[in-house]
């Protein structure tokens, strides 16, 4: 469902593949690169995915799936237990604000790519317990909760759970055309397409996938971070644009002029 839902969002795809080599199962249907993470899960090996299909040129990347950053070997939790247990203390606290910054840089260098992101994550039955009026506990089911850190579903635009009869339904949606959508069998034109129309129509132009590249190329060269990419073209034009992908045509020539007067030395400086 994700590599079909890629191809109406772009051309190049790369997919993160933490399950076991599963990908390469659907190769023959679909064009895409695969990296597969073998021995561990942590943010930091994520991390380094994204930004190599950044590198790449890639349009969209699927990871499949960002529970194990979660609760794999070498996942948050992991870290966590393991900062908990060199401390020798049963108050988790300080090891969640050491090993939190590590989650945090995961979130962001997701949203910051500037690329089309698609991340699936597993899912567990959730359960609340209640009590009636006359004292009784119950215990009642209450839907599916995503394995990964309790409200990481608010980052991305659209977040849609997908059941065994391959329906997509729409939980959380930033794009109107899709609020309260079930969608049989999600593929390229519904919901990729309805996406990729979302993201351009009504709107100045975005800059093209070979502007983009050929933008995040310069700012390499310049010694720039995405981040840094990002900081210098709020600063340039006055936006808050959280990745490069936003920038529009027309703002084009003053990122580029302003990416050009760097010195190449000064990268690390505006980047940090």
């Amino acid at each position: 469902s994700a590599l079909s839902i890629a191809q109406g969002l772009g051309s190049k795809i790369a997919l993160v593949d933490s399950e076991r080599g599963s990908a390469s199962k659907y190769a023959g249907d679909f064009a895409f690169d695969t990296s597969e993470l073998m021995t561990s899960f942590s943010p930091e090996e994520y991390i380094q995915a994204i930004n190599l299909a950044v590198e790449g040129g890639y349009d969209v990347l699927i990871i499949d799936s960002l529970s194990h950053a979660w609760n794999d070997k070498g996942g948050i939790l992991e870290i966590k237990d393991a900062i908990a247990s060199q401390e020798r203390s049963e108050n988790d606290f300080t090891a969640w604000r050491k090993v939190t910054p590590k989650h945090n840089a995961l979130v962001d260098a997701m949203l910051r790519a500037p690329l089309h992101v698609i991340a699936t994550m597993r899912t567990k039955t959730e359960y609340v317990v209640t009590k009636d009026d006359k004292g009784k506990t119950h215990i009642d089911r209450v839907g599916l909760k995503p394995v990964q850190r309790d409200g990481l579903e608010y980052e991305f635009d659209i977040v849609g759970e997908l059941d065994q009869s391959n329906t997509l339904t729409i939980s959380k949606t930033r794009c109107k055309a899709l609020a309260h959508a079930l969608i049989p069998e999600p593929n390229a034109e519904n919901p990729g397409q309805i996406l990729k129309r979302w993201l351009t129509e009504g709107a100045p132009a975005l800059i093209t996938a070979d502007q983009g590249k050929e933008l995040w190329g310069l700012a390499k060269a310049k010694g720039l971070s995405v981040t840094g990419l990002v900081e210098l073209i709020n600063q340039t034009i006055g936006t808050a644009y959280s990745n490069p992908r936003e920038l529009n045509v027309a703002e084009l020539p003053r990122v580029t002029e302003a990416l050009q007067a760097l010195k190449a030395d000064a990268g690390t400086e505006a980047a940090s």
